[in-house]
């Protein structure tokens, strides 16, 4: 009886090593990734990505880690202009969470209506969400992480409603500038 139970025990632990290595060889390869550091420098936001309303400053991590994900902050241009804003579309990626930095944005998303996010708020957009940035303070600033950090962002042509959330910010920023 010893004996068979030895033998049972012997042959589970094999069986477990055994599923432990093919697991491991049928998981994805990560890419390799490297140490990086990113030192705040004011004349490291450049007006060359996705938004023209917005600087961004990359922090380096895309190179670091061979494209498994992208991290920058934004810094949006003030005033906001929702004629240049609000366009409704959805990125094309794994993962993409935001983090307020500083100020607020106010955006609108697919199902869950209009959210403003102030100073500290964090939200995870599901991928291909639909949203549109409707307005933002004049000292936003957010941080930005995407997986992966090559995506597809998909403008959509929508048409535009008198009582469209976009038109109501129009009318509300002209208020102000009178």
């Amino acid at each position: 009886m010893t004996k068979t139970l030895a033998k049972l025990q012997a042959r589970a632990r094999k069986t477990s090593r055994k599923n432990a290595v093919a697991s491991r060889a049928k998981r994805k390869a990560r890419p390799k990734q490297k140490f990086n550091v990113n030192h705040f420098r004011a004349e490291d936001f450049r007006t060359d990505g996705l938004r023209s309303y917005a600087k961004y400053r990359d922090l380096g991590m895309s190179k670091a880690t061979n494209g498994l994900l992208q991290a920058h902050v934004i810094r949006f241009i003030p005033p906001c202009d929702p004629t240049v804003v609000s366009k409704r579309h959805f990125h094309d990626v794994d993962i993409q969470m935001i983090y307020v930095l500083k100020g607020w944005i106010k955006s609108e998303f697919e199902g869950q209506g209009e959210v403003t996010m102030r100073e500290g708020a964090a939200w995870l957009q599901p991928p291909r969400i639909k949203h549109t940035v409707l307005d933002y303070s004049d000292d936003c600033e957010v941080l930005e992480i995407i997986l992966p950090a090559e995506f597809k962002t998909v403008e959509l042509e929508e048409p535009e409603t008198a009582g469209s959330a976009a038109d109501q910010v129009r009318v509300r920023n002209k208020r102000r500038a009178q």
